[in-house]
Parts: structure tokens; sequence; C-alpha cells
């Protein structure tokens, strides 16, 4: 996971020192687009757009950023996202998933250049797991049309379709004021780190670089400007399936483990899981997310 505390200074201080060489075939290179066009050919690259830190937030321990459904209203109260091992009370245990729970906790709110504009509250963690994903989810006493009548500031909308690989992404991270740009290199069948098992996890190709801090993340398809995962986690150390080193499971078992990759959980199952007023329903049809 990818935790904040001293070691994430020092990561921060080595962070373009480049990573090692990984242990099994090295992942495809964030320095080419994967899956874009090539002079001659008949698909031409999707249009990108600017990525900044507009909507994005600071966790007193990770990043996050405000959110929003499709079916989401205005008048609706908004949404934080960030990661299950974010949450303040500590990692959830496998298999632990927590629901509508009481909470005050704050959210500092950035604006497109990183300026902090504002602190936002919680009234309850609306869901939160290490389950199959890493997500926290957190309702706020503000809604989406008060926050951006006093900052200017919309939320992000987070995409109900699965994510292509080859798509451009930008990590934008609230708690270190940064932008990591790369690709969606592949998605991973199973990764596992200590006793957490997530499914179809997206891994990042080598550009993306994240470090401590940067757990919570949005990750933006450049060419939508939609929330497509949530960062969470990287291999640091070449170790096999040890926490800060996940290792990668195929659907036969097989184990590879890739150093200095780094990975991010899919968002695209929770819509399905609000209803009216943005409030969770994880027995209303269509929703998949792991439940109490």
């Amino acid at each position: 996971m990818r935790k904040p505390l001293v070691a994430a200074f020092f990561a921060l201080a080595i962070a373009g020192a480049g990573a090692a060489p990984a242990v099994a075939a090295p992942a495809s290179s964030g320095a080419k687009a994967a899956g874009t066009a090539t002079a001659g050919t008949e698909a031409a690259a999707p249009a990108l757009r600017a990525v900044n830190l507009a909507g994005t937030v600071a966790l007193s321990n990770c990043s996050g950023s405000v959110i929003r459904f499709p079916s989401s209203l205005d008048t609706d109260p908004a949404l934080v996202l960030s990661n299950g091992h974010c949450l303040s009370t500590g990692f959830p245990e496998p298999g632990e998933v927590l629901v509508n729970q009481a909470s005050s906790r704050t959210f500092g709110l950035l604006n497109s250049a990183g300026t902090k504009v504002a602190t936002l509250r919680a009234s309850k963690l609306a869901y939160g797991t290490m389950t199959d994903t890493d997500v926290s989810i957190y309702q706020l006493t503000s809604t989406y049309a008060s926050i951006k009548n006093a900052y200017g500031i919309s939320a992000l909308t987070v995409q109900d379709t699965h994510p292509t690989a080859g798509t451009a992404i930008t990590v934008a991270s609230g708690y270190w004021k940064r932008l990591y740009s790369c690709n969606i290199d592949a998605f991973v069948y199973r990764l596992k780190e200590g006793d957490w098992t997530w499914k179809d996890s997206v891994r990042y190709t080598s550009a993306c670089q994240t470090i401590g801090g940067t757990s919570g993340s949005p990750v933006i398809d450049q060419s939508t400007g939609k929330v497509v995962a949530v960062n969470n986690t990287g291999n640091e150390d070449g170790q096999r399936c040890t926490e800060n080193n996940p290792c990668e499971v195929d659907a036969s078992g097989n184990v590879t483990v890739r150093e200095g990759i780094n990975y991010a959980q899919e968002t695209y199952l929770i819509p399905a899981c609000f209803t009216t007023g943005n409030q969770l329903s994880l027995n209303k049809s269509g929703c998949t997310l792991p439940k109490p």
C-alpha cells in the first residue's frame, strides 16, 4: 500500500532516481503510449485534455477526490473517494466491509493549481473495504452545488464502464499536489499483497512512479476527464506478495513480480451501488461490491 509516513518523505527525495529492473519481464514503457495509433494506421489516438488538481483532496495520510456518479444530482451530498487502507481506523481485515459509519473526517479541497481552497467535512463513511478492491467512500456535509458555488470546483465523474488497456491516464495526488501521467498497461486477474487480494486491478506503464501519500488518488482518463480507478499500491523492493510488494496472480495461479511497477483498483462497479441522493445500496440490482 502507498502509505505516507516517514518512508513517504524518503521516497519523495529519491523519486527521480528511477526504478530497479522488474523481476519478471518488464512492463511496457510509459514513454510510448500503449495502444495509440502510429502513422499510417486507420485508428486515430483520442484527443487528450490537460488534467489538473481541481477536485482532488488531501487527507491526513493519503490522497482522494470529490466524486459524483452519472446519476448524481447537484443537490446531492457530495462524496469523497480514497482507499480502504487510508481509513483513520487502520486497515480493514480481509473480508471486512464497513458501511454507513459516522465520521467527521476532514479533507483539504484543492483547486486546479493545487492550492487548498476549503476544508470539507464528512458526515459518514458510506463504504470502506480492502476485500476484492481497496476503496473508501465518504459522504460529506456539503452538496455538489454548495461546493461549486462557494469555490468554483466541480466533482470528478466516475466512469461506469470498464477501462481500456492503452488509455492515457493521470494519477492526481492531492496529498503531494502532484500529477503522474502514463498509460494503462494491462489488467491483473488477482493482485495479492500481504493478507489482501484484489480483483481485476489496473497495472500502469512504468512512467507512473507513484510514492507513499499517493494512495487514494483518482486515476483520470485523459480523453474524458473521468475517474476510471483509484491508485493504491506498487512493488517497491521486488519481494513476492508482501506488504508494499504486491504480486500478480493469473487465473492458473502463476505468480509474477514486477519491481517498480504500480497499480490501481477499478471504480466502474461503484456507481451501480448508489441510489437516489447518493445513498449506498448494496442490495441494488447490478451492485457487485463486497457486502458485510
